[in-house]
């Protein structure tokens, strides 16, 4: 009998933790943040608030971490490397990292590559890491500490570079000759 008063009294204590348990709220895992811009969580992560560009439409934030933001339109920001940002970008926030990541590419070669996560170091320090495929690039955190503004093209950055590689040069007899003299 004491036998089974005893699996009695675990199955009760048993169910008091699990009926405990579930009346927690599931949004525990993450502060509300519904009255607070996309900017402003970023550092409650631990990331910079400049990671994305001033056109943020809207944003959702889920309570285990995945995010939507809505963009104005496509756009384009340079950094250390110019950045192409998709109307809707993705991903799972978590405290000091961006992982699964869709909508941010990089420039790098005259190729555009899919940034797959970002993160930093903990505890902070300067450096921020963006890994593209197999490549994890270590960037200074300070350059994605401003929101910067958005571009609609890529006008006088990397295609005006890639315009002045292609130009043909002038003919000989259009070059001064300064030796002549």
């Amino acid at each position: 009998m004491a036998i089974n008063q005893k699996s009695h009294l675990s199955l009760t204590l048993f169910s008091v933790i699990f009926i405990f348990l579930s009346s927690i709220p599931r949004s525990l895992s993450l502060p509300d943040f519904q009255d607070h811009t996309v900017y402003e969580i970023l550092p409650e992560f631990g990331l910079p608030s400049g990671l994305l560009p001033n056109s943020v439409k809207s944003y959702s934030l889920s309570s285990d971490g995945r995010f939507v933001v809505v963009l104005e339109r496509p756009c384009y920001v340079h950094f250390e490397y110019l950045i192409y940002y998709d109307e809707t970008i993705t991903g799972q926030l978590s405290y000091g990292s961006i992982a699964d990541l869709k909508g941010i590419e990089v420039n790098r070669f005259f190729l555009w590559l899919d940034v797959d996560e970002i993160r930093v170091d903990l505890p902070p320090s300067d450096s921020i890491y963006f890994q593209v495929g197999i490549i994890n690039k270590k960037l200074d955190i300070n350059q994605f500490k401003t929101v910067h503004s958005c571009r609609d093209s890529v006008k006088g950055s990397c295609l005006g570079s890639l315009k002045r590689v292609l130009e043909l040069p002038a003919p000989v007899d259009e070059i001064p000759m300064l030796l002549t003299e």
